[in-house]
């Protein structure tokens, strides 16, 4: 196993659990929580903010030289990770749907699926952390010593997303974050970059009947089991 990073890897789609649950499992074994996802989602604002062109490449590379992101601890402990782009806050600014739509065309791009994977390499070149995301066990960190891929029924993901939006105090409409999110696996699964898809020594977790605190017991507990069997 020397090959092997101290890394654990969190994939799946949307909703099923990834962001609390990685945060648990971060805290539990004293480790480092990077969220891929807000970094697309970071780039996604400030592309769509800025109305640049995601056809022309070169436009795409210049403008990555100039955007500067940081991840910062959530404020409260069931908090999303914050996120600094170019110094400002936009922690709930990349949190709606429609950024979350934007970030699935932007990671398809390999310009900034490049840039954003360099940068992800070098968070987890000393180990220790728990990286959340999409192709974080097949792509970024594919000699993580434990990978898991979590998964739940669509409708159910969608329902938990209706909720999260709803706490915040927004009014959504149920059906339509359902469709935002099966177009949103339809585009991950099937970009030709960096697909979603589980990888091959991943531990697969259905979220559908299980809470929380279930999934994040039943992944500290492979994670241990595998450490005593090194």
């Amino acid at each position: 196993m020397s090959e092997r990073q101290d890394i654990v890897t969190i994939d799946g789609p949307s909703g099923v659990g990834k962001s609390t649950i990685s945060r648990k499992i971060a805290d539990s074994l004293g480790y480092t929580y990077l969220d891929t996802g807000a970094m697309y989602r970071a780039v996604g604002l400030y592309l769509e903010r800025n109305t640049i062109d995601l056809a022309d490449e070169q436009a795409l590379a210049q403008v990555l030289e100039t955007i500067r992101i940081e991840l910062f601890p959530a404020r409260t402990g069931d908090g999303e990770v914050g996120v600094l782009l170019n110094g400002q806050d936009v922690s709930e600014d990349i949190r709606s749907p429609e950024i979350a739509m934007v970030a699935s065309r932007v990671s398809a791009i390999p310009v900034i699926r490049e840039k954003l994977t360099r940068l992800q390499r070098e968070i987890g070149r000393l180990g220790k952390i728990v990286a959340e995301g999409r192709d974080t066990g097949t792509v970024v960190f594919p000699k993580a010593s434990h990978k898991f891929f979590l998964d739940a029924r669509p409708e159910e993901r969608a329902h938990r997303r209706v909720l999260q939006l709803q706490a915040k105090g927004e009014i959504v409409d149920e059906q339509q974050i359902l469709a935002m999110t099966l177009e949103r696996d339809k585009n991950d699964r099937e970009r030709l970059i960096a697909p979603l898809r589980q990888a091959v020594d991943a531990v697969a977790i259905d979220t559908s009947e299980r809470n929380i605190d279930e999934v994040s017991q039943l992944v500290l507990e492979v994670v241990k089991e595998k450490r005593q069997s090194y």
